[in-house]
């Protein structure tokens, strides 16, 4: 309402709120911007502070059934106070200490492990144990059982990736509690899955059924370290194998659709040469980036920020971003780039082009 209606005008507002009725005339530019305007906002998380508050929670608060995790939420300021670090995707550090166990569950919800620095930590998914190692992305597709075990003397940090956002805003979500300990306290190298699936360009012929989400529990640092080595190399001889100069990237795929490794969730790594700056670009959808080595900046909305190891940051939906490297600069990253490519959302803005 505003001064000047007519008593008439007036009363039929009133009449469509006791109704639970709004007009589209009074709230069009709320529900139809002219481009994407997120209320999630660009934001740094350090490294140097989340890793020691992890550890502060790891001597005060108990790791089993109730708490189930001592993983710590990464909330965007934009947010409202919701432990969602976009409107889609839910980040945390998860901390377990020597020896500790945590018990198995399993969710509606898809999720990923990244793992930055450590090892000692087995991850049991469906009955499988998973090694956990420095750069390996380790994937729980939804409504799989999993938990952890540690086998060390000393406590171990990663970051874990879930749609639970989404989950959450469309009412799908389904939680049912597992075993108290873990199923199977094996420590082998090598997964079940790995051992059937990661044989490169090979299908095992008892697997030609496609899968929603990919058999493989563990995608292995080696494995990421050499496709990003060897794209630079080729660069190097003149051949078109990275997206940019001195870009190098590859995606975590389902090897049975060549699709992504879940329904929700995209899985990337980037790495830049030292000195490489990447045209500003923006998108549909919500990013995460974990910086994996070196050092370097990202610039958010207009705003530079340096980064360190270990350092993330969320990119909202049309928010420009750009990367530049001070040394070879290795990152990991994560988005809801499946959900709006299915539904036909995805949108992108480079610098220079349009796509």
């Amino acid at each position: 309402m505003t001064q000047g209606d007519s008593p008439e005008l007036t009363q039929l507002y009133r009449d469509l709120d006791a109704e639970h009725l709004h007009p589209l005339w009074t709230q069009l530019d709320d529900l139809m911007p002219m481009e994407p305007a997120p209320k999630a906002v660009p934001h740094v998380w350090k490294w140097s502070t989340l890793y020691p508050l992890a550890q502060r929670s790891g001597d005060l608060v108990p790791v089993g059934r109730g708490g189930e995790r001592r993983a710590i939420g990464l909330a965007n300021p934009g947010l409202g106070g919701n432990t969602y670090i976009s409107p889609t995707l839910w980040c945390a550090i998860q901390y377990l200490g020597p020896k500790e166990t945590a018990p198995e569950h399993r969710h509606s919800q898809n999720a990923f492990r990244f793992v930055v620095e450590g090892e000692g930590v087995w991850t049991v998914v469906n009955g499988d144990p998973v090694r956990m190692s420095r750069g390996d992305l380790l994937l729980t597709p939804g409504w799989n059982f999993h938990g952890h075990h540690n086998e060390t003397d000393q406590p171990m940090a990663w970051i874990d990736g879930l749609d639970i956002p989404f989950s959450s805003a469309n009412d799908v979500g389904f939680f049912e509690f597992g075993s108290e300990r873990v199923t199977d306290y094996a420590t082998p190298n090598f997964s079940r899955g790995e051992r059937l699936w990661t044989h490169p360009g090979l299908r095992p012929l008892s697997g030609l059924q496609d899968t929603v989400s990919s058999p493989i529990g563990a995608y292995r640092w080696e494995h990421t370290d050499r496709a990003l080595t060897e794209q630079l190399l080729l660069e190097d001889e003149g051949q078109p194998a990275t997206v940019e100069q001195g870009h190098a990237a590859v995606r975590y795929v389902n090897p049975t659709t060549g699709g992504d490794v879940m329904p929700t969730i995209r899985a990337e790594f980037h790495r830049l040469r030292a000195g490489t700056a990447t045209p500003a670009r923006r998108e549909v959808g919500s990013t995460v980036f974990q910086v994996f080595e070196g050092s370097g900046s990202v610039v958010l909305g207009g705003t530079e920020h340096r980064l360190e190891v270990g350092d993330l940051f969320v990119v909202p939906s049309w928010v420009p971003w750009s990367l530049q490297a001070d040394t070879l600069f290795d990152l990991f990253r994560f988005s809801d780039a499946p959900i709006m490519e299915r539904l036909h959302f995805d949108r992108v803005h480079v610098d220079g082009g349009n796509r």
